[in-house]
């Protein structure tokens, strides 16, 4: 493979465009590893902080751009005919696998394995803050009342079921069982163990473990297969006191089946980093459940300087396997 950048667009010179907010030396980092073929840097360090990047190629000369770091709109990819490789910046490429949008033969990679820690932890301290009713507290806190509201739970000694097993799955496990949980992952290949899971079962379990956990974790990517996995009838099969909590893809949980069950007490509490849809328009009724805590997709990101480090160190790391000829990270096609 690497020729394989060269060769790709034999009729016009190579061109790597790189969205990434990097510093003077990082940005010497690259240039080398490209070794000798022209890049374009979009941003600049003072960016790097920001919540969001923009990521908008140059207008001109797209049809030379043969590799591009970053997660630019669809249709402004779909102009680089000579496009080579695109490595995206996110864990999720859906926007990029649609039919024609990049040419046949192109590479596609992504950041999967930057976000780990910022998602886990966010599902972590969602899962937590539900059992031990701090949501509830927060409101009477505005309300001015001081009054014990009884029962909360632990994670010490809880069952915690986590559908997709991944990187985000695998370090939401981890920390559940370092405070004392017992961990449960589904997964297609349930013979394949995972760091972080007591126990692995298959899809076809699903049904016959739910009623027995306390908390239920999604880290799922999106597919036909995933949508709606948690259903209206699946939610009825869940404890009352179980939590549930979302951080993979929005369309995993059926959010109106969602706002029905906690509108009737049957489960303890849900969190949610990511709905179905999104943004979840203003009138939905899961915004009026007090147990259901909401964030705007923010978990992952560049919210933690952390994932800002460890995407850079991905695509660095695969811009040296691409010239040296070598396996991608993260190859999705």
């Amino acid at each position: 493979m690497g020729n394989e950048l060269r060769a790709y667009s034999a009729a016009t010179e190579p061109l790597i465009v790189n969205c990434l907010p990097l510093t003077d030396e990082e940005r010497g980092e690259f240039i080398e590893a490209a070794d000798g073929v022209r890049q374009i840097f979009v941003l600049d360090p003072a960016q790097r902080g920001r919540m969001q990047w923009p990521m908008r190629l140059p207008e001109g000369n797209r049809d030379e751009v043969t590799i591009i770091f970053g997660n630019p709109p669809g249709d402004q990819v779909a102009d680089c005919q000579n496009l080579a490789w695109l490595q995206t910046l996110s864990a999720g490429v859906d926007a990029y696998l649609q039919p024609g949008l990049m040419p046949d033969g192109a590479l596609l990679t992504s950041a999967s394995g930057a976000y780990g820690q910022s998602v886990s932890e966010e599902m972590f301290a969602m899962m937590w803050a539900l059992m031990k009713d701090l949501p509830a507290y927060r409101d009477n806190q505005n309300k001015g009342l001081w009054k014990p509201r009884g029962t909360v739970y632990s994670p010490r000694g809880a069952k915690a079921l986590v559908l997709g097993t991944g990187d985000l799955g695998s370090s939401f496990a981890r920390l559940v069982k370092a405070v004392g949980g017992t961990t449960y992952g589904i997964r297609r290949h349930p013979d394949k163990q995972v760091d972080g899971f007591d126990y692995m079962a298959g899809t076809d379990r699903l049904d016959q473990l739910l009623p027995d956990m306390d908390i239920v974790a999604l880290a799922l990517p999106a597919s036909a297969a995933t949508h709606h996995i948690i259903s209206k009838e699946r939610l009825a099969l869940m404890k009352q006191n179980a939590v549930l909590v979302n951080a993979g893809r929005g369309d995993a949980v059926d959010c109106l089946a969602l706002a029905e069950t906690l509108e009737a007490g049957r489960i303890l509490g849900a969190g949610l980093d990511v709905t179905e849809p999104e943004p979840l328009p203003a009138d939905h009724p899961l915004w009026s459940q007090p147990r259901c805590l909401i964030t705007p997709h923010v978990a992952g990101g560049a919210h933690l300087a952390s994932n800002v480090d460890k995407i850079i160190e991905i695509c660095l790391d695969n811009l040296r396997r691409y010239r040296a000829g070598q396996p991608l990270r993260n190859r999705v096609r």
